[in-house]
């Protein structure tokens, strides 16, 4: 039993979703200010359910979607489409089910999660199918993971969201789009000889490794921008600022790796910094509304 759920786990490399669920709870922590950052036993295990089946869908899709590409790349021929591991039946069996499934939590969390549910559905996998026709698919899987804070912060207020709330909420959205927005092309380094022979878009391809690695670090440069906004915003203090170093540090030593590491270092600038980033920013945003930044319980 073990053995197969950890074949389904790395099917759709689960242990990726550091990245988006550190932003939705950060988002949830600040939509339930009001009661310490706590929105309730129900309400938290609703929004994890639906991280689980949002990401499951859009990963299963995009394994569907890039099976053939999969299979003639060195790099993701040994992926479990490509050799079998899982039949395509079972890989849509997955992806339909994950897919309902979100619609149903969703309806168990508010309305009007309920009714954006299938526009999510469309946006988290519409990202695998734009690197045949566009070179700005980093955008479009920004634009996918950014709906992660959006959709936890009204899995707690629903439409009862004042002015300030929305502003704060498009800060991060826009933050964590320039995050992915960056570290995807940095990811996509791996795949520039393979995409340019086969057709496939991105920045890298479109525009040289050199272009792409600057335009990365400008998307980074502003990401940093927006997340210090959104401290300002939310009235954070000291523990904030503290995270907000500490991220733009990894951010830095990401791009250096980029610059004067070997491709083979790529994993460790995408996977382990990028996860010290999200976790960073869930622990100061937890800290900041729990304990007002100066460490003092409410």
């Amino acid at each position: 039993m073990f053995a197969l759920l950890n074949k389904w786990a790395s099917f759709v490399r689960f242990p990726h979703t550091v990245f988006a669920l550190p932003f939705a709870l950060a988002a949830m922590t600040v939509a339930a200010r009001d009661n310490r950052g706590w929105p309730g036993w129900k309400t938290f295990g609703l929004i994890l359910a639906a991280m689980v089946c949002a990401r499951t869908c859009a990963m299963a899709f995009n394994r569907i979607a890039d099976r053939k590409f999969d299979a003639l790349n060195p790099r993701t021929a040994s992926r479990h489409l490509p050799t079998g591991q899982i039949s395509l039946f079972s890989a849509w069996l997955l992806c339909l089910s994950s897919g309902a499934s979100l619609i149903a939590v969703s309806y168990f969390l508010n309305p009007l999660c309920f009714y954006l549910s299938p526009v999510a559905l469309v946006v988290i996998c519409f990202y695998s199918l734009t690197k045949r026709f566009t070179d700005y698919t980093h955008v479009f899987l920004g634009l996918a993971l950014a709906l992660a804070p959006v959709g936890a912060w009204l899995a707690v207020k629903g439409a009862n969201v004042s002015a300030l709330e929305i502003l704060q909420m498009a800060t991060l959205a826009l933050a964590v789009v320039l995050w992915l927005v960056g570290f995807d092309i940095i990811y996509a380094l791996q795949d520039y000889e393979f995409d340019k022979s086969h057709g496939l878009h991105s920045l890298v391809v479109a525009w040289g490794q050199k272009n792409a690695l600057q335009a990365a670090f400008l998307a980074h440069l502003f990401m940093c921008g927006l997340l210090l906004a959104f401290g300002l915003l939310c009235r954070f203090r000291i523990a904030y600022l503290v995270g907000w170093m500490i991220i733009v540090g990894c951010l830095v030593l990401e791009h250096w790796i980029a610059r004067r590491r070997s491709l083979n270092w790529i994993n460790v600038a995408f996977f382990r910094l990028n996860a010290v980033v999200s976790a960073v920013f869930l622990i100061v945003t937890v800290a900041e509304v729990v304990f007002q930044g100066g460490f003092r319980l409410r």
